[in-house]
C-alpha cells in the first residue's frame, strides 16, 4: 500500500461520496422500490461498506494487526467519526460495552430532516464491532436528529448482556457482516479500490493545505512570511512573539498548513486560560485513578495532536513544574500521563507563542532559560500594527470582505477618505484583533456601501516620560515604556479597589490569578501592601 487513506478522510469527501453512492444505489433499486424499508436497508448497506474500508485504512495508518481490544475499538470509531466531521469523545463505559458521545453531526442540521441517516453511525460502529467481536448491538440513546442536542451511543458486544435491549444488531457470519435487515451485508475485505473511494484526498496540487490568509505589504511582514516559508517544511520548534492580537495563531496555522503535517491535526491551546491545577492533565492527560474524580483515562493535547502540530499560546504563563515536563517532551519526545508509569512517545511539532515580557520572566526566574532555548530554535517576532502601517489598509479590505461573507452581504463595503485617514492615524493598541472587532461593529451600523465613520474608541493621552528615562531613546522604546506604565497603574488601581485580593483583581481584569501574579512580579508590585488598611 503506497497511500495512507485514513489521513485523507475529511467531511466534504465523505459526504460527496455518500451522495454519489446513494444516487448510484437508488438507480439500481428503481423508483417503485424506494419505500421506507428499502431506504433504511440502503443506508445500512452504505454504512457497513464504509465501515470496512474505514477500519482497513485506520489499521494501515496505525499499523494495527489482529483483533481489537475494546479500548482500541473505541479509539478507532472516535477517530473515524471525527475525521468525517463529528465531535466524538469517549464516555464512561461498562465491561463488554463502549459508550461515545458527540456534539456535532457530519451531516449538519440537515440530519433533522432525514433522521434515518443515523443508521449510518449505527452501521459503521456495528460493522467494525461485529468484525472484531463477532456480535454488536448499537443503541442510540440520544440523537441530534431527534432534537436532543447531542448524540449518545452505546455499543454492546455481549449478546447475552444485550438481550432485551432495543437497538440495531450486527453479526459476523464467516466472511460476511449481516445487519438487522437480512439483506444488508458487507464483505470484510473491501480491497484497495474501496478504500480509495471513501478516503479521498482533497488538496491542492502541491500536496499541502492553503492555510489561513496572510496579509503582508510591509517589509517587516514580508520578511516574516519568508521566515515562515523556510521554517514550515522542517521539524524545528518555532517561538512566535508579539503583543496581544498581532496574529500569532494565524502564523502558527500557516506554518502547519505549509508543513508535511498539513493533513494531520492542528491543536491550539491558550495556556494562560487553563487553571493551574489542571495544566498538566490538559497537556499530558491522566490515568484512571490519578486523583479524585479521574474515573476514565483522559487523553491530553499531546496525544490529540499526534502526528500534527500543537500550538501553545501564552506559553510564558505555564507554571515552572509544567515547564520542566514540556522541556522533557521537546528533548526526548516522550511524556507520561499524570498518575501514569508508562512513557508515551510524542510525534508532535510544537509551535509556541509568548508576549513581549518573556525576557523579563527569564531574568526573574519565572521562565526556564533552558526551555526558552529549546522553543526558540526559529524565532519569529510580529510587530504591532502601529509599526507596520503599510499593512493597515490591505488588512481593512481583507477583513471587510470576510465580514461581508459572514453576513451574506452582496455589497463589498469600503471606507471613505475621511474614514481611511482616521484609521491610519489610530495606533491600534489591540492590533488586528481590535481591528476585526471595530470593523465588524462599524460594518453592522453602516447602512450604505461606503463607510464614512469608523467607530473607534477615544484615544488616550500618551504617558509622560519619566525623569530617569533617556531623552534620546527610540520611539519604539518610548511606546513600550508608556504601555508598561499604564499596565502598572491599572494593576495598582485594581489592587487598591479590591484590597489586594488577587482573585478579585483577576476577575475584574478578565485574566487568571497566575497571570496577575506574573504581572505583579514584572512590575515589582507587592500585593501585601494593599491588604493593610490604614487606621483612622
Amino acid at each position: 500500500m503506497d497511500k495512507k487513506y485514513f489521513s485523507h478522510l475529511n467531511p466534504i469527501a465523505f459526504l460527496q461520496t455518500f451522495v454519489s453512492k446513494s444516487i448510484e444505489s437508488c438507480e439500481k433499486l428503481g423508483c417503485e422500490k424506494c419505500n421506507s424499508k428499502n431506504r433504511l436497508n440502503h443506508i445500512e448497506q452504505l454504512g457497513l461498506n464504509a465501515s470496512s474500508c474505514f477500519e482497513a485504512a485506520y489499521r494501515q495508518e496505525l499499523e494495527l494487526d489482529g483483533a481489537l481490544s475494546h479500548d482500541k475499538y473505541a479509539d478507532m470509531i472516535v477517530a473515524i467519526k471525527n475525521k468525517i466531521g463529528g465531535n466524538f469523545s469517549r464516555g464512561s463505559s461498562e465491561p463488554d460495552m463502549v459508550r461515545v458521545i458527540n456534539t456535532r453531526c457530519p451531516f449538519g442540521e440537515a440530519v433533522m430532516q432525514a433522521p434515518e441517516l443515523c443508521r449510518m453511525t449505527s452501521s459503521v460502529f456495528g460493522g467494525i464491532a461485529a468484525r472484531n467481536f463477532g456480535y454488536a448491538k448499537v443503541i442510540l440513546d440520544k440523537r441530534i436528529a431527534a432534537g436532543d442536542g447531542m448524540c449518545e451511543v452505546r455499543i454492546h458486544t455481549d449478546a447475552e448482556k444485550a438481550a432485551g435491549l432495543e437497538g440495531d444488531e450486527y453479526h459476523r457470519e464467516c466472511e460476511v457482516i449481516r445487519g438487522q435487515l437480512a439483506s444488508a451485508k458487507a464483505s470484510i475485505d473491501m480491497g484497495k479500490q474501496g478504500r480509495g473511494t471513501w478516503c479521498t484526498a482533497r488538496s491542492d496540487k502541491s500536496g499541502h493545505a492553503k492555510g489561513p490568509a496572510f496579509v503582508a505589504r510591509s517589509p517587516v511582514m514580508l520578511k516574516v512570511l519568508e521566515t515562515v516559508g523556510v521554517a514550515a517544511p522542517t521539524a524545528a520548534t518555532v517561538l512566535i512573539t508579539g503583543e496581544t492580537g498581532v496574529g500569532k495563531e494565524v502564523v502558527a496555522r500557516r506554518i502547519h498548513a505549509m508543513s508535511e503535517r498539513w493533513n494531520k491535526s492542528f491543536v491550539a491551546v491558550n495556556c494562560g486560560a487553563i487553571p493551574e491545577n489542571l495544566v498538566e492533565t490538559v497537556l499530558f492527560g491522566h490515568e484512571r485513578g490519578a486523583f479524585t474524580g479521574a474515573y476514565e483515562v483522559h487523553h491530553g493535547l499531546f496525544e490529540r495532536a499526534e502526528g500534527g502540530s500543537l500550538f501553545l499560546d501564552e506559553v510564558d504563563s505555564l507554571p515552572l513544574a509544567t515547564q520542566a515536563r514540556l522541556l522533557r517532551v521537546l528533548q526526548n519526545g516522550e511524556f507520561e500521563r499524570v498518575g501514569g508509569k508508562q512513557n508515551l512517545s510524542a510525534n508532535v511539532r510544537v509551535i509556541a507563542a509568548a508576549g513581549m515580557q518573556l525576557e523579563k520572566l527569564i531574568a526573574g526566574g519565572a521562565f526556564r532559560k533552558d526551555l526558552y532555548y529549546r522553543l526558540n530554535v526559529i524565532p519569529i517576532n510580529l510587530p504591532p500594527l502601529r509599526e507596520r502601517r503599510e499593512d493597515i489598509l490591505p488588512l481593512v479590505d481583507h477583513i471587510l470582505s470576510q465580514i461581508a461573507g459572514k453576513y451574506n452581504d452582496k455589497v463589498a463595503k469600503t471606507l471613505s477618505q475621511a474614514a481611511v485617514d482616521r484609521v491610519m492615524r489610530y495606533d491600534w493598541p489591540g492590533n488586528v484583533r481590535e481591528m476585526e472587532n471595530v470593523l465588524e461593529r462599524t460594518f453592522l451600523f453602516s447602512p450604505g456601501a461606503v463607510i464614512t465613520e469608523v467607530q473607534l474608541p477615544e484615544t488616550g493621552s500618551v504617558a509622560p516620560v519619566a525623569s530617569g528615562q533617556q531623552a534620546d531613546q527610540s520611539l519604539k522604546e518610548a511606546k513600550r515604556f508608556a504601555l508598561e506604565q499604564v499596565e502598572a497603574q491599572i494593576l495598582k488601581q485594581a489592587l487598591t479597589r479590591f484590597r489586594g485580593n488577587i482573585g478579585d483583581v483577576a476577575k475584574s481584569l478578565e485574566v487568571t490569578p497566575r497571570a496577575v501574579h506574573q504581572k505583579l512580579n514584572l512590575h515589582s508590585i507587592d500585593p501585601k501592601t494593599y491588604r493593610i488598611q490604614p487606621r483612622l
